[in-house]
């Protein structure tokens, strides 16, 4: 999971919470230590989130801030990759990473969606490939699929043995999944 995924996760839970949250319960739900939860909740501290709390008693988002999820139609998502291609042609190069960040991400979510289609045990739709829980349930169960990569940091040293019971489907580019025309 990436560190800014992570981030905006702990806001979330903190958000919801009717009691203070301790860093143990917050590690124990994103698959991380507690000593990564303490430095991400000072980096939250550090840009003015805020969180009350101290470690061992559990940690508060003061009411008022309100921070809510971002969901975008298909339009408005071809919009905002269509603004970032623009953004590319700027001379700022922080401006031009940003850009490059968030077609990266679009890019990605669409591919997912996509390989769901075909390997619909994984959940590719509901987290994207990244190495939540369920996903690497649905690779204990059914192994990895054509599209894990080996490298993926979760599956070294699982005991895992990796593409045993992998489906034999040929993996295929979403948008070019359907079948070939044949001449009749």
């Amino acid at each position: 999971m990436r560190r800014a995924d992570r981030l905006f996760d702990i806001i979330q839970m903190l958000r919801v919470a009717v009691q203070p949250i301790t860093a143990a319960m917050i590690a124990e739900r994103l698959e991380v230590t507690v000593r990564t939860v303490y430095r991400d909740i000072a980096t939250l501290q550090a840009r003015r989130i805020p969180i009350e709390g101290a470690p061992g008693l559990g940690y508060l988002l003061r009411r008022g801030f309100d921070l809510p999820p971002l969901m975008f139609t298909a339009d408005e998502v071809d919009a905002i990759a269509v603004g970032a291609r623009l953004v590319r042609r700027l001379r700022d190069p922080g401006l031009q990473s940003a850009a490059e960040s968030v077609l990266a991400k679009v890019t990605r979510d669409r591919l997912m969606l996509g390989f769901h289609a075909q390997f619909p045990e994984y959940g590719f739709a509901e987290h994207k490939g990244y190495g939540t829980a369920k996903h690497l349930a649905a690779i204990a169960t059914h192994g990895a699929c054509a599209i894990h990569r080996i490298s993926f940091a979760p599956l070294k040293g699982k005991g895992l043995n990796l593409f045993q019971e992998a489906p034999s489907t040929k993996l295929q580019h979403p948008e070019k999944s359907q079948a070939p025309i044949t001449k009749q």
